[in-house]
């Protein structure tokens, strides 16, 4: 039974920065697939980033594209926590970011539905 634990999320000005993490337990990390995403009210879940081992201790990220120049995913496999900084924030960006992960099948990418265990979700509201 695998777990994420999200926090950093909250109120920031337009061009501000802010740092999110998620502490997994419960699956095998090194080799799970980790992803964020994102949902504003009445809209669907939007794809933020992800990233898949490639190798070993080789690790690969896909950015969608809103996000592309302005955040960067990270990963801390001493902590089993991932990490999303982001930068020159917009109001666009203001939602409920989600952390998910795999079972370490290898084949999670861009959709929802790829991945099997989520965190609680953490609102970041960007004024402008």
């Amino acid at each position: 039974q695998g777990r994420l634990v999200e926090s950093g999320g909250g109120l920031v000005q337009a061009g501000g920065s802010l740092r999110l993490s998620c502490a997994a337990s419960g699956l095998s990390f090194s080799s799970s697939t980790m992803a964020w995403f994102r949902q504003a009210p009445g809209k669907e879940r939007e794809f933020v980033v992800t990233m898949r081992r490639i190798g070993n201790n080789i690790y690969y990220a896909d950015y969608g594209d809103s996000v592309k120049g302005r955040f960067a995913m990270s990963r801390e496999g001493a902590k089993s926590t991932v990490y999303l900084q982001m930068n020159n924030l917009k109001p666009e960006d203001t939602a409920v970011y989600y952390c998910a992960a795999d079972r370490g099948q290898g084949t999670a990418r861009y959709r929802s539905s790829d991945y099997d265990y989520w965190g609680q979700g953490t609102q970041v509201t960007v004024s402008s």
